[in-house]
């Protein structure tokens, strides 16, 4: 039974004290279950790349890692949850630990992590045995069609491989789950279209009830595979990853078609050295509609996050604040309820990135940051999952396509520019679009930059 704090008026470690001792197994242990063991045990799952390094199952387990465990608690670094504390109890899929249960960790570990007597332990909690995918038993996996090798000498990688979906299925299927595996150990992230993608700190997709995604039939899968690792001889690895898929018994099941929005900028030119360099991007909504989820996506340089809401009749509201960004747990945010925005709101997504010299995880603070897809260089993306009464010719999918010229001229400078100058030359630009390159170099300079490449989307073009 959990021993009763009592609040002490001292400014310690720990700000509570207790009437009894704690211990691992009366205090402790109960915790760890309901908080850290769904990462923290044997054989946990892996979250795009984060795994846990060790099980906090039992006391042998556990008692080595008691100090370690009070800094993360301290720091917030665990449980890894990044959205502002006035967020708390929106998101279904949210990491907090209440903060009379972080006090009781941390006055065990000053009390000198006592064992306690293992007959007062609960029952221990079952988890998937090693291999089960997290989404249950799959109706569908795929691999891309032919293994591909990350070489030697490679450091970081971009390759776009296919899997053909030819007799795979018969005609159109939602789904309802999707779950990713890196097939080694060079996996940075994968982007697979249709089915979502897998990136640091990612937990499987699985849609709300009557809401699907769609695999068209006949529409082959297109995996943007991204590979990083240490270069040099004998670190070559041959990678498979794969992708579980649950579809929808019946499509009479489904009552919406996710939509989405990836609110992305290309355009951005972060100066070196600046702190806190923010940009924004807008979308709104067409229809009354329903936000399901946010996803915002940076790289080494991000530094926050926020999806705020400017309704119809003046008032507005931060739908989700990311005061602290972390790369490495790149969440999804998942509503319990949805969020009801009505037709007309504008929805504004703010990006914040610190390339000064005070950020630990800058590669370089003395450059001028772009749009690239190396970790090294920077993205703007807030991801958004909504659904309404739109029809059907007027669904938005970001999965859709992966190719940029279907997404605007700026997306195009941006991930076409090979120089890495922020301007598009006309011998970085496919043969077929050289006839367009005049008209869209509006000074004649021998260059399309973005101030170019903004004002023809402006004009429509």
């Amino acid at each position: 039974m959990r021993r009763i704090a009592l609040i002490a008026a001292t400014t310690t470690i720990s700000a509570v004290s207790f009437a009894e001792p704690v211990t691992f197994y009366d205090d402790a242990l109960p915790i760890l279950q309901e908080n850290c063991q769904q990462c923290h045990r044997d054989a946990g799952p892996n979250l795009g790349g984060m795994v846990a390094p060790m099980a906090f199952t039992s006391y042998e387990s556990t008692r080595p890692w008691a100090k370690a465990m009070v800094r993360a608690l301290q720091s917030g670094a665990m449980p890894p949850w990044h959205a502002a504390p006035e967020h708390n109890g929106e998101f279904q899929n949210e990491r907090t630990m209440a903060e009379a249960d972080r006090e009781t960790l941390i006055a065990w570990v000053n009390q000198g992590a006592k064992r306690g007597n293992p007959a007062n332990a609960p029952e221990p909690r079952s988890w998937p045995d090693l291999g089960e995918w997290q989404i249950g038993e799959p109706d569908l996996v795929l691999t891309p069609d032919a293994p591909y090798t990350v070489e030697d000498d490679v450091e970081d990688e971009y390759i776009y491989l296919s899997t053909s979906m030819k007799d795979r299925i018969t005609e159109d299927r939602y789904i309802k789950a999707v779950e990713f595996r890196a097939g080694s150990p060079a996996v940075h992230h994968i982007f697979a279209v249709p089915l979502g993608g897998l990136v640091p700190g990612a937990e499987p997709l699985i849609f709300p009830e009557g809401v699907g995604g769609l695999l068209p039939v006949g529409f082959d899968v297109i995996w943007e595979m991204h590979f990083h690792k240490e270069p040099g001889p004998g670190t070559a690895v041959t990678d498979t990853s794969s992708v579980a898929i649950q579809f929808y018994d019946d499509p009479s099941e489904v009552q919406h078609r996710i939509q989405r929005n990836d609110l992305g900028r290309y355009d951005f030119e972060i100066p070196a050295g600046n702190g806190n360099y923010s940009i924004t991007k807008e979308h709104t909504f067409q229809y009354d509609s329903e936000i399901i989820s946010f996803m915002p996506h940076f790289h080494l340089r991000g530094k926050a996050a926020k999806y705020e809401a400017f309704y119809p009749n003046g008032s507005s509201e931060v739908l989700l604040d990311v005061p602290r960004y972390d790369f490495n747990w790149q969440t999804t945010y998942n509503y319990k309820n949805f969020k009801l925005v009505p037709k007309g709101t504008r929805l504004v997504f703010t990006t914040s990135w610190d390339n000064s010299a005070d950020n630990p995880y800058n590669p370089d603070a003395s450059r001028v940051v772009r749009y690239g897809q190396p970790t090294t260089d920077e993205m703007s993306f807030g991801y958004l999952s909504f659904i309404n009464d739109a029809p059907k010719d007027e669904h938005q999918d970001v999965f859709d396509s992966i190719d940029p010229f279907k997404v605007g001229l700026t997306a195009v400078v941006a991930t076409l520019d090979v120089s890495r100058d922020g301007k598009l030359q006309k011998a970085e630009l496919p043969e077929e679009y050289h006839t367009l390159f005049d008209a869209f170099d509006l000074n004649s300079d021998g260059h399309i930059d973005f101030d170019e490449a903004r004002a023809a989307e402006a004009a429509g073009e």
